[in-house]
């Protein structure tokens, strides 16, 4: 077997093996059952509690787990525009580095915060050593905010009618106490022995192989890292993010962080299963998620690793496959196979130049993100699948004529209609951004790299990384403008607050509903058949929604290329 597909298949598998318990623990942690992490953790979490004036006791209705979500996400976003705005004269910036514009900072504050960190900035040399840990700051939170969110849907289909859904600061606290800090602090390890730096001294002048003179830019890297896979959040410490050597050094490296970004989302699964006592529905949940996934990573490694045609025309070796744009040090397949899960997972990180894929790669990358829903980001995975499970309930029961129940409580059209306004939020953020950046030229698409095919799927891949909270580009295109900062930046807000609020509030509004005990009209909902039909909604919606988008651009590129 070709050494490359084996490390892949090893990578995916690993993770996979590691998430089954780490599921079990979190469902463990979320249900307040006793861990081994207890005596370290308990004393940590009672004394934030103190200092906040927290009652961890307290607790909290669906309405009041939004309302304290959206207000401390409302501080952080003004803290973050204050520091970064000013970072040019606060202390830890040994390189000089500038404050940034009101417009750039609004966009940077943003993406932090709602889990994406689209960077419109240039990483090292766009932030201060402070803005960076600032920045690692909310890479924590926003995963956490996440993370909580989820624990209300959990919550909802564990007991059987239930008004109180725990409280959210006390998800969110052992969020990132249990779950986030520990795992992070193992991977940052990791990378230092393997050569990421972890300092706050500045750049640092060396001498090339070649004889030149060049400075070389250090900084707290491995924990920033860390914390930017484990928590799906992407963006990088440099500007060229995970392709560069010190971000990620090794082959070792490169399967760390991939581990990393993977373990959550999938473990986020199984502790579903864990703590809402129905461990197969969580199998039947996993396995359409891992065929999506399969079915959009497979396909780019082998395209990758084949390259491009038009290359191999011209006589020039092509074994390597398509090389452009990535490190010879990871290679055509693990890039190939990163770029999806960079994507279904919404991590946004990039270990090479997706703008530099082959066209049909670029339109799995894209489908990846408009779907958003194969594992997804560590806890809005389960939240974006969720909706996909509403529809596919209502759809079952309407085909066999009986009243749609999912877990004992009925489907009706309140919750419909919220399933439908969500499902439709997505597209119609993309859709119309890209329609904007495109008809008025003088804002959007004057900043293209690129014409034609691949310069609309530019404008197309910047706003679905947007809407889809991921954060990795199609970097042809010039975002540091104010057109793309304020217009990502507001499709940023909604795309990540109003999917968290629709599937929460469609839990809340379930949980207070009398429990239906199953019988012989009952949809089974942890069978191979709902979970085709869950496969199917998905194809669906987004073969309804997207093709036309897609046939305008990476689908019409792959064709001017070989005819």
């Amino acid at each position: 077997m070709n050494t490359e597909i084996f490390g892949i298949i090893f990578m995916f598998i690993v993770s996979v093996v590691l998430a089954i318990p780490l599921g079990k623990y979190i469902a463990r942690v979320y249900g307040a059952e006793r861990t081994f992490l207890d005596k370290l953790f308990q004393p940590i979490e009672r004394l934030l509690y103190k200092i906040s004036g927290i009652d961890p006791h307290v607790e909290m209705g669906w309405k009041q787990h939004m309302a304290a979500m959206l207000s401390i996400n409302l501080l952080w976003f003004l803290l973050s525009m204050l520091i970064l705005m000013t970072q040019g004269s606060l202390p830890l910036n040994p390189d000089g580095n500038p404050s940034m514009s009101a417009d750039l900072a609004f966009n940077t504050s943003i993406s932090f915060l709602v889990n994406c960190d689209l960077q419109h900035y240039s990483g090292e040399s766009g932030v201060s050593y402070l803005g960076q840990c600032w920045l690692m700051f909310l890479q924590f939170v926003s995963a956490a905010t996440g993370m909580a969110a989820v624990v209300v849907l959990f919550r909802a289909f564990r007991d059987k009618t239930v008004t109180g859904l725990g409280n959210f600061y006390v998800y969110f606290v052992k969020s990132s106490t249990r779950i986030l800090l520990p795992l992070s602090l193992m991977l940052a390890v990791l990378l230092v022995f393997e050569g990421t730096p972890m300092t706050f001294e500045g750049k640092d002048t060396i001498v090339t192989l070649q004889g030149d003179t060049v400075e070389v830019s250090r900084g707290p890297v491995a924990a920033f890292v860390a914390i930017k896979h484990i928590g799906t959040n992407g963006g990088g410490f440099y500007g060229a993010n995970s392709a560069h050597p010190l971000e990620n050094p090794s082959y070792l490296s490169n399967m760390a962080e991939m581990i990393g970004q993977l373990i959550v989302p999938l473990a986020m699964i199984f502790a579903f299963g864990h703590f809402i006592r129905r461990r197969k529905f969580s199998w039947i949940i996993f396995g359409v998620m891992t065929v999506g996934f399969l079915l959009l990573s497979i396909p780019n490694v082998l395209m990758e690793m084949n390259g491009n045609p038009a290359i191999a025309q011209m006589g020039v070796d092509n074994s390597l496959g398509a090389m452009e744009g990535k490190e010879t040090r990871i290679g055509a397949a693990a890039s190939g196979f990163w770029s999806i899960a960079t994507t279904a997972i919404s991590t946004g990180s990039v270990n090479a130049m997706h703008d530099s894929t082959m066209p049909l790669s670029g339109m799995n990358q894209l489908l990846a993100m408009m779907v958003n829903a194969f594992y997804g980001g560590c806890g809005v995975g389960l939240l974006n699948f969720f909706i996909y499970i509403v529809l596919a309930v209502f759809i079952s029961g309407l085909m066999v004529g009986r009243t749609p129940e999912f877990l004992g409580k009925k489907v009706e059209a309140r919750e419909m209609k919220i399933a439908m306004i969500i499902a439709l939020v997505h597209p119609f953020l993309i859709l119309v951004g890209t329609g904007l950046a495109t008809a008025l030229p003088a804002l959007g698409a004057s900043t293209l790299n690129n014409p034609g095919f691949h310069g609309f799927s530019e404008i197309l891949y910047e706003y679905t990384s947007s809407s889809a909270n991921n954060g990795s580009g199609f970097e042809g295109l010039g975002d540091n403008t104010l057109w793309w900062n304020i217009s990502t930046g507001i499709v940023l807000l909604l795309s990540r607050f109003l999917p968290i609020i629709g599937p929460v509030a469609i839990a809340g509004l379930m949980a207070q509903k009398k429990y239906i005990p199953e019988g012989e009209g009952t949809l089974k909902t942890d069978t191979g058949t709902f979970g085709m039909m869950i496969f199917t909604v998905i194809v669906i919606i987004a073969a309804l929604s997207f093709f036309p988008a897609l046939a305008l651009g990476p689908i019409a590129e792959y064709f001017s290329m070989i005819y």
